[in-house]
């Protein structure tokens, strides 16, 4: 087994040690958060919430398997955030900060809110679930690879690089805006929400099952 890379024992040496990294940006960043689903759901825009929560939730998913493989395999995750560049000011998994727990919780509600009422409406001739699902995914993974060309994410795995961008689109972005848009589009808000009960309660089976063995 590897010894963990110079970038992971960096942020091994802060993981969920706020006490060591807290910044006063977090709380402002949180009660924007806060203000951002309380106006929605003001205006009775539930869907767009739940949607935007499902987008979340899958991404702690991934961010959970991203923390198995690092700790399994004693090497690195496959992104990183390391200490140093870009410093965070909470680590909450080896490769998820604080900052990117609200950024996809925004990022969930904003492309809910772009989607139009009507399900079948065409955008340059693709249905619209279709095509924001592709632009947002193809922005989001443009926007990954500046972060890692920055050097505040790191990627250490050959298959997980800028040169391969097709492994972000379809791994680590595809899945996230399929899930808000399917989840938007339920039927009922009851619906929409045992959807999202059933991706943050997987989740949280996970994370249990991964402290426990030591892998999270």
């Amino acid at each position: 087994m590897a010894p963990y890379s110079e970038y992971t024992q960096s942020a091994l040496e802060v993981l969920r040690n706020p006490q060591q990294t807290m910044h006063w940006y977090a709380v402002p960043l949180l009660l924007i958060t806060l203000y951002i689903i309380t106006k929605e759901l003001s205006q009775k825009h539930y869907k767009v919430v739940l949607g935007g929560l499902a987008l979340w939730g899958v991404d702690i998913f991934n961010e959970i398997w991203n923390s198995m493989i690092c700790f399994i395999s004693g090497y690195a995750p496959v992104w990183g955030t390391p200490v140093g560049v870009g410093d965070s000011a909470w680590l909450l998994m080896i490769g998820y900060n604080i900052e990117i727990s609200f950024m996809f919780i925004i990022m969930g509600i904003t492309v809910c809110l772009m989607l139009p009422e009507d399900r079948k409406a065409r955008v340059l001739g693709i249905n619209n679930r279709v095509f924001f699902c592709l632009v947002n995914t193809t922005a989001a993974v443009i926007v990954e690879c500046f972060l890692n060309y920055c050097g505040v994410l790191t990627w250490e795995w050959t298959f997980w690089q800028r040169s391969c961008p097709w492994v972000l689109w379809l791994i680590g972005y595809l899945p996230f805006f399929a899930a808000a848009f399917f989840v938007h589009d339920r039927p009922t808000v009851k619906q929409s929400a045992a959807v999202v009960g059933g991706i943050l309660g997987f989740d949280a089976l996970l994370i249990v099952l991964c402290a426990c063995l030591g892998w999270i």
